[in-house]
C-alpha cells in the first residue's frame, strides 16, 4: 500500500505533462489541417528531384 503513495502522484504529474503537451501542439497549430496531408499525398503534383 506505502507503492501507492509514489504512483499516484506520479501518474498524476506524468497525465499533467501530457496534457500541457497537447495544448502546446493545439497553440502551435499541428492540428490546423489533417486532410490537407491526407489528400496531399495522393496528388501527382510532385518533383522527383527537389532543388537543393
Amino acid at each position: 500500500m506505502e507503492i501507492l503513495t509514489i504512483l499516484i502522484p506520479v501518474s498524476l504529474f506524468l497525465g499533467g505533462v501530457g496534457l500541457v503537451a497537447f495544448f502546446w501542439a493545439l497553440k502551435k497549430g499541428q492540428f490546423d489541417d489533417p486532410q490537407g496531408d491526407a489528400n496531399r499525398i495522393l496528388t501527382t503534383d510532385y518533383d522527383d528531384k527537389p532543388k537543393p
